[in-house]
């Protein structure tokens, strides 16, 4: 189960992301200006997004597999109808039904997990299904960049189609909702009174702001505008930015178990470690739109490094949800975690667009126009954080209510050291 679950979700972000690495490619194609292009993608994360919630309260009554094989044939559609035109009229309602395909999907696997594993391995497990969207990420970076010089638009937006169908047949076949024997969760009987009681929780609140602070700037750069920023923008070669665009993916690979390794063993920490990841993302796009001139490889190095952290970093949102909500709410309080990062996606990516058009005249654009249409996400950053430290405090009163006090720092490196002085002697 495990493994059609990750299948799936590589399959989606896959799909999700190939128009990021088609950016330049399809200004020429449709003959467009950048922000009607950087418009495809926003429209389709608007339709993500705007999904949520129904398909939140649909995997509540109806179950992953059914979700997870709906979703990914729906994609396959919206990605032929991408392949096969030419018309901006055509291609943008495309592009909406491949964002609706693509939000049933993410939600519907991560519910898997609660059934199929024990508590205590829940967090790693997540990260590890984070880990098969970064997959989903590399094969668009590298495999399909290759088709679409190679083959052509049209050739490499079809084979995109027909993994989306294969793996949708193959959920459809093989995906179970739980083991046997295991009862059904009850389904929701109002829609209205279940996503009031998801939302009321600040726990599930923390999750959204979690997912929105940590996760728009990586989905930003890998999903839009990181291929043309790193080529027009600092003078990178393509295959170097392919494989600086692949880098998120390594990285996140390296850094998503052991983040789900550190959420396991210090579960009321978890707040600081997405500060922290959020930090590894900010503080280097600082810098590097501080730099006098192109940056040097090594910082954009450093950059494509510390945004990879924000794809593992996000997934503690969902951990957040997973433990402030009973079972039969976990898909619509997943789906309202997950509409904190895409809605701060839509305003960064359609924000940047904006920004390129006011000062430049496309498709080719300065270092200087680059970089003050990525300072957009220098406010979304701070706004994420404000809200994450409100929503935080209001879920420390709940867990003081009932009986569970987050400890202080010093507090807590007190009774880790005691606990190490204690070993020690027993040792």
């Amino acid at each position: 189960m495990f493994g059609i679950g990750v299948a799936a979700y590589g399959t989606a972000v896959l799909g999700r992301t190939t128009l990021g690495v088609a950016g330049i490619s399809a200004v020429e194609h449709f003959h467009a200006r950048a922000s009607l292009i950087a418009t495809f993608v926003v429209l389709q994360l608007v339709v993500y997004t705007a999904m949520q919630i129904p398909a939140g309260v649909l995997l509540d009554r109806f179950g992953s597999r059914r979700m997870v094989s709906l979703g990914l044939i729906v994609m396959g559609i919206g990605q032929i109808i991408m392949a096969l035109t030419d018309s901006v009229t055509v291609a943008i309602p495309g592009r909406m039904i491949l964002g609706a395909g693509d939000a049933f999907i993410f939600s519907s696997v991560v519910r898997l997990v609660p059934a199929w594993f024990p508590a205590e391995r829940v967090p790693i497990v997540t990260q590890l299904i984070g880990l098969s969207g970064q997959a989903g990420q590399i094969a668009s970076a590298l495999p399909f960049a290759w088709l679409l010089e190679s083959r052509g638009w049209t050739t490499a937006f079809l084979v995109v189609s027909g993994t989306a169908l294969v793996a949708g047949a193959l959920c459809w076949v093989t995906l179970r909702d739980r083991p046997p024997g295991i009862p059904a969760p009850p389904p929701p009987r109002s829609m209205r009174a279940h996503l009031a009681a998801v939302f009321r929780h600040p726990g599930t609140r923390l999750g959204m702001w979690t997912h929105w602070t940590t996760c728009f700037a990586p989905m930003v750069f890998g999903l839009m505008w990181g291929f043309p920023y790193l080529t027009q923008g600092e003078g990178v070669s393509k295959p170097t930015a392919s494989l600086l665009i692949g880098l998120l993916a390594v990285v996140g690979s390296v850094v998503g178990p052991m983040l789900g390794v550190l959420v396991q063993r210090h579960p009321l920490r978890r707040s600081n470690l997405v500060l922290a990841m959020v930090a590894a993302g900010a503080l280097p796009w600082l810098l590097v739109m501080l730099w006098p001139g192109p940056a040097p490889l090594w910082l954009l190095t450093l950059l494509c490094i510390g945004l990879a952290a924000g794809g593992p970093g996000s997934a503690i949102g969902f951990d957040f949800a997973r433990t402030f909500n009973p079972s039969h709410r976990l898909g619509a309080a997943n789906a309202v975690v997950n509409l904190g990062g895409f809605t701060a996606c839509i305003i960064a990516i359609q924000g940047i667009g904006l920004v390129l058009d006011t000062f430049g005249d496309g498709p080719n654009y300065t270092l200087g126009q680059f970089r003050a249409a990525m300072a957009v996400q220098l406010p979304i950053y701070a706004f994420g954080i404000i809200a994450m430290y409100a929503a935080r405090t209001k879920a420390r009163r709940v867990l003081a209510q009932e009986g569970q006090v987050v400890p202080s720092w010093r507090e807590a490196l007190r009774r880790e050291w005691r606990g190490r002085t204690r070993r020690a002697q027993r040792g």
